[in-house]
């Protein structure tokens, strides 16, 4: 794709229209496209992404804060960090197909960067903080509302799973630990797909598989949580 072809693709996909479209160029250069650059070199997203994670912060709280009023500091900070935390936003990314349009040089292309979660949450932090820019503070709203936090309420069980189901195991089976291991690996090197087994002292609850052993773990965490539900209706 071309430069223009990149540009209102991202747009429909994120539903807004940018004013000034090298902002939102910048917000999809990662730093190996820009270091191979010899001449008109781009500015890559980083610098975005740093403001995007601070709007991301305010919106998020303000809507965390509004959406449950008895719960606490402690609660509302949990239910942000997970809502926010990176494999969360790269859900987020890969619904709004951005790492099929992110600008990289070879060598990170070539080591998978395009499926990368560090990356395509950095990415859709980089875009937020663009459209801020590019307009006010009710744009970026609207972009988070519709394509952050109305998507993440649907994932918030499976982001944050792992948590889940340890205060879970802890309460229906006392100091029982749980372990995660992996059993099984495939696909290429810059393109593994890792498989894990979760089970609590010693006993297999389910098993997940994802690109990441990160990801890999919570689907694990995730499907345990679906089972034990069926056991134990208090979860």
């Amino acid at each position: 794709m071309d430069i223009s072809e990149v540009i209102d693709k991202v747009e429909k996909n994120i539903g807004y229209t940018f004013k000034d479209r090298e902002l939102l160029l910048e917000a999809v250069t990662h730093s190996s496209f820009s270091n191979e650059m010899r001449i008109n070199k781009r500015n890559h997203y980083e610098r975005l992404e740093f403001l995007g994670d601070a709007v991301l912060e305010l919106i998020s709280s303000e809507y965390l804060f509004e959406k449950y009023p008895s719960v606490p500091e402690g609660g509302l900070s949990k239910k942000r960090a997970s809502l926010v935390c990176e494999p969360s936003l790269a859900i987020c990314a890969r619904r709004m197909h951005l790492g099929e349009v992110i600008f990289f040089g070879k060598g990170e292309e070539a080591a998978g960067g395009r499926e990368k979660d560090s990356i395509l949450s950095d990415v859709t932090e980089a875009i937020l903080g663009a459209i801020y820019l590019d307009s006010d503070l009710e744009c970026a709203r609207k972009y988070v509302n519709e394509k952050i936090l109305s998507t993440l309420t649907e994932n918030e069980l499976f982001v944050d799973s792992k948590t889940l189901l340890q205060e879970a195991v802890q309460k229906h089976f006392g100091a029982d630990t749980i372990d995660y291991e992996i059993v099984g690996e495939s696909g290429p090197e810059h393109d593994k797909t890792f498989r894990v087994e979760v089970s609590v002292s010693g006993e297999i609850l389910a098993e997940g598989t994802g690109k990441t052993k990160k990801s890999a773990q919570q689907q694990a965490a995730h499907t345990a949580l679906c089972i034990l539900k069926e056991k134990f209706k208090d979860i």
